[in-house]
């Protein structure tokens, strides 16, 4: 998942693609900026450390996009997964990124919403990652910080601050 964007993308679309993992790159089927991240991020091993990954494709972004004098060059919330944790990120260039919230317990999503059959079939370990609060009941949904990471595994989750890196 990937609600942003990148900022002036046509023009820094080409550097941003010569990056991509030449054995990855003829995988590439699209021309969006999230199609060329999500390949970037593969090409800085987000299948073995998804933090580091999204970090230093993060970072290769803004510094091309400064290379292109583009101060500002990413705003994103990004959310991926193994099938066994989820890694989401909420983050932008200029410190205003679009909001993102983790769920708390399901078990109070149950009482909130008895008659909706989602969070009758999850687990008590589920954790849901969303663009914006679903109803209304207090304690239930918890606002990422901006430049913030968090990694989700067995019902488990920590948030801790995001910093983009130089994938040299």
């Amino acid at each position: 998942m990937h609600n942003g964007l990148i900022h002036d993308f046509p023009r820094i679309k080409r550097d941003l693609a010569f990056a991509v993992d030449p054995a990855l790159y003829p995988a590439i089927e699209g021309s969006t900026d999230s199609e060329l991240f999500f390949y970037l991020a593969l090409t800085f091993g987000l299948d073995g450390d998804p933090v580091g990954a999204v970090e230093r494709a993060v970072g290769l972004i803004e510094t091309i996009g400064r290379s292109h004098g583009i101060d500002n060059a990413i705003n994103l919330t990004v959310a991926t997964t193994n099938g066994e944790g989820m890694w989401a990120f909420r983050y932008a260039s200029d410190g205003d990124a679009r909001s993102l919230y983790i769920s708390g317990e399901v078990e109070t999503l149950r009482a909130q919403f008895p008659d909706n059959p989602i969070f009758e079939n999850v687990s008590d370990d589920t954790r849901m990652i969303v663009s914006e609060p679903q109803g209304s009941l207090a304690g239930v949904w918890h606002e990422f910080p901006q430049a913030s990471s968090c990694c989700i595994e067995e019902g488990h989750s920590a948030i801790r601050p995001f910093t983009p890196a130089n994938p040299a």
